[in-house]
């Protein structure tokens, strides 16, 4: 039995693999591509040069791989990537990428994308994240692994969010978030450290310590941002596993362009 409803609405170009299942009045233009596992909603639209990975189960009422909203795109073939294993629900819209920054807008792994979400041209999603609904990324938003972004939460474009951390609900974004660290609000201020999901993780009482002595460093002791990042490269070496993290911190800090929630 065909896996494909008899509604559905497959461009003869498009490429399924075998056991892809599409549901009710979806519509999948020439340029998709789906892998192996992956099941289709109803009323769903996926055009545009769209890959999606195996294993994705997207819900009803999706809009995949259109148009980015930028008033400069002017029909040039960007893409949308989606990995593997994610969750997509209810009424999310996906766009394409655009030539003025990668030209692709990219969805890593095995994440869980609540309903109502968007997520704009050349958006860099990590793996592992959580978006609850109604969450907005702005375009050119890099997002990085293990991230949580709360409800209603507006995600200014160009900003940066780092691995681990996350924002709470109705938190509006306007500057970047270093790794680990909790925030919310309008303006958003940084309230902790994600201590939980660190636990979660496999983090040991070690490297959370450090972790809590980074924040710290960064929002509790009254230093600058320069002499927050050197006493944070001085923690270097002082726990089994922790450079890593440490490392993590200082390269956000660099990269940062539009200044970090403070």
């Amino acid at each position: 039995m065909s896996l494909i409803h008899p509604t559905a609405l497959v461009d003869p170009k498009a490429e399924l693999a075998a056991d892809v299942s599409v549901g009710p009045y979806s519509v999948i233009g020439a340029d998709v591509r789906i892998g192996a596992g992956t099941t289709i909603g109803a009323h769903c639209v996926i055009e545009g040069r769209t890959t999606i990975g195996a294993n994705n189960r997207i819900g009803h009422h999706n809009a995949l791989g259109g148009a980015p909203q930028d008033k400069k795109y002017a029909g040039e073939p960007t893409a949308l990537e989606i990995g593997d294993g994610n969750t997509i629900r209810e009424f999310c819209t996906f766009n394409c990428g655009t030539v003025q920054d990668a030209g692709t807008t990219r969805i890593g792994n095995d994440n869980w994308v609540m309903a109502y979400v968007h997520i704009a041209h050349d958006v860099q999603l990590g793996s592992h994240c959580i978006l609850a609904n109604l969450a907005t990324l702005a375009g050119h938003v890099h997002v990085g692994d293990w991230v949580i972004v709360g409800g209603l939460t507006g995600v200014h474009q160009f900003v940066k969010i780092g691995a681990h951390a996350m924002a709470g609900f109705q938190t509006a974004l306007s500057q970047d978030v270093p790794p680990f660290m909790m925030v919310d609000g309008n303006p958003a201020k940084v309230h902790g450290f994600n201590v939980e999901g660190l636990r979660r993780r496999g983090f040991d009482a070690a490297r959370i310590a450090q972790v809590k002595q980074m924040h710290r460093l960064l929002y509790r002791n009254g230093l600058t941002l320069e002499q927050s990042k050197l006493e944070i490269a001085a923690l270097k070496g002082a726990v089994e596993g922790g450079d890593g993290d440490v490392e993590a911190v200082l390269a956000f800090l660099g990269a940062s362009r539009r200044g970090i929630v403070r």
